[in-house]
């Protein structure tokens, strides 16, 4: 890889199998679809998150856009990912908010000053890996086997040291709890009549069915596609056969398709900045993990860039939350992309997210996203917060915890009950959550419970 600040991409031919490394491209036209294809995989959870928050799905495809931008620039182009919109985000959005599941958040502009407060402590998280980084691989000795094997060490310090910190019992813990303490926002808000009840089952069954039984694309696509099928559905048990309320197509065709989106000022309110800012250690979990998934597909060491790719993604979230938008993180699905195809070139992250900004600027595709009726998205809202809770899971099988640990089962056990049972805690005015209790919960109780074991 040269030597420059921002990687330059070398052409390289295509054919079936090969290997496409970050710093090199293909030609435009095949860059182009590739980074098509990956608009296409962030596409729906990117859109889904800020309907399931209410904010302005324009303004999250076009900060999604523009966050990709600013991480590829301050990573030199050297670690190739998307940034998209955070479910981390979900519950702690709806609880600072008071958000109640339906149309536009009135309450928006202090759900953004916690996600800019969230950005600003994983960008300082980012800061400190990158000194750590800097100072350890300067120090260590560069000649000879045995100081070949130092400067490896010294350079996964940073790492070793945020993986004390958040172990993955810790961080499994803290993920499923997002999930369990959204369970009850779809199945209490999302369906006011027994005819909506009965759609979000069909909703969720619908993707069920895509998840298991469809292929290629379409399953890699199963929120999407499922959430289309249901609303297929809705619509021909609404506006054909009369039996709710029907879909009313009329703003989709009255909006304009190209125009500037709506933007939203942030309000940064003291107890909703601590309850969001937690959110930081989920993502800088969530982003070593593939930034780990990424440096073992490619074959690269990104640990070097393990900061600055933190950097990255907390200016994006900052930036995005001071126009209204989400916050963003690396996204698994297009990570997913690169593993199928083999194909990891940071280029045709720069064309899809050129594309995600041209989208923001339509709202007619805003007052599309609109047109989704309440109980389809409260059916996928149950199928997303289900797997949340079950990845937080996944991080525990994965990484094989011990729960014949007592340690484990406790850091485990009253985490997931402090933030299924929203556990509150009241310091005066301020009130820190049951999201809020279980992430602060789950660090400082394995810390203690660790203190004294090598």
């Amino acid at each position: 890889m040269n030597r420059g600040y921002l990687a330059r991409w070398r052409l390289v031919a295509s054919h079936e199998g090969a290997v496409v490394a970050p710093d090199e491209r293909l030609s435009w036209p095949q860059t182009t679809a590739m980074g098509v294809q990956h608009v296409i995989a962030m596409f729906g959870a990117t859109v889904l998150a800020p309907i399931l928050m209410g904010f302005n799905p324009n303004i999250a495809i076009l900060m999604s856009g523009i966050g990709t931008l600013l991480f590829f620039f301050i990573t030199g182009g050297r670690v190739p990912s998307y940034l998209g919109s955070s479910f981390a985000f979900i519950g702690v959005v709806i609880a600072a908010s008071g958000y109640a599941g339906s149309g536009p958040n009135g309450n928006l502009g202090v759900a953004l000053g916690g996600i800019i407060a969230c950005g600003a402590v994983y960008a300082l998280i980012g800061v400190l890996v990158s000194l750590t980084n800097e100072r350890h691989t300067k120090a260590a000795p560069v000649k000879g086997l045995e100081g070949l094997e130092v400067e490896e060490v010294e350079q996964d310090v940073a790492v070793h040291w945020i993986e004390r910190l958040m172990p993955p019992v810790v961080t499994g813990s803290v993920v499923a709890v997002i999930g369990l303490n959204l369970a009850g926002v779809p199945i209490k808000n999302m369906a006011p009549t027994s005819f909506d009840t009965w759609m979000q089952l069909v909703t969720f069954v619908c993707v069920g069915l895509i998840a298991v039984y469809a292929r290629g694309m379409v399953q890699r696509l199963l929120i999407l596609m499922g959430l289309i099928a249901a609303s297929l559905v809705y619509a021909l048990l609404t506006n054909g056969l009369g039996m709710g309320k029907p879909i009313d197509l009329a703003p989709l065709a009255a909006a304009a398709w190209f125009g500037l989106p709506t933007f939203s000022a942030p309000v940064f309110e003291v107890n909703a900045m601590l309850l969001i800012a937690p959110v930081a250690v989920i993502l800088v979990a969530e982003n070593l993990g593939h930034l780990k998934a990424v440096g073992a597909m490619t074959g690269r060491d990104l640990n070097p860039y393990l900061g600055r790719a933190f950097i990255g993604d907390g200016v994006a979230t900052m930036v995005s939350g001071a126009v209204g938008g989400t916050g963003v993180t690396t996204y698994a699905e297009n990570i997913g992309v690169m593993a199928a195809t083999k194909i990891y070139s940071t280029a045709m992250f720069v064309v899809a997210a050129l594309i995600a900004i041209l989208m923001g600027f339509s709202p007619k595709f805003g007052a599309l996203v609109q047109t989704i009726p309440l109980p389809v998205m409260g059916g996928v809202s149950i199928v997303v917060f289900g797997l949340i809770a079950i990845a937080g899971a996944k991080i525990w099988v994965d990484n094989k915890v011990d729960f014949s640990q007592n340690r484990n089962l406790i850091v485990a056990g009253i985490t997931l009950i402090l933030g299924t049972g929203d556990f509150t805690l009241r310091f005066g005015q301020f009130a820190l959550g049951g999201i809020g209790t279980a992430t602060f919960g789950a660090v400082l109780l394995y810390a203690l419970l660790n203190r004294g074991r090598r």
